[in-house]
């Protein structure tokens, strides 16, 4: 039984880095409503953040393509990704999205933008 245990403990870390136990995210289901509640009404077709950053958020392509100064997305790295250092504000306060006055996500919607990030941001 200590062996089993043991096991487990040592395990553990390695599960943890697999994602085991964490809700599969997708982006049909989590990052596109996020998209369409935050970001689409400067980063959809004309809008203001497009036409300055040319960052366009209709659909996962543009999404994935980035900016004119690159992806915002690293697929398997949120905290290294763009996007949500600019949502959770750990860049310049400047640039903190949504730029707006318009409602800011929850946490909890960001965490799972984020899982969407780590688990290879697919087209799902």
């Amino acid at each position: 039984m200590k062996k089993i245990a043991r096991t487990l403990v040592l395990l553990s870390p390695t599960l943890a880095l697999l994602g085991c136990g964490e809700q599969p995210a997708s982006y049909s289901a989590d990052v596109r409503p996020f998209l369409d509640n935050y970001c689409m009404r400067c980063h959809g077709e004309g809008g203001e953040g497009s036409e300055a950053s040319g960052l366009r958020m209709d659909d996962y392509e543009s999404l994935m393509k980035g900016t004119a100064h690159g992806p915002v997305i690293k697929p398997g790295d949120s905290f290294t990704s763009v996007l949500v250092m600019l949502v959770e504000g750990r860049a310049d306060p400047s640039l903190r999205m949504p730029h707006d006055e318009g409602k800011a996500p929850k946490q909890a919607e960001i965490e799972r933008v984020k899982a969407w990030i780590d688990q290879g941001a697919k087209d799902n």
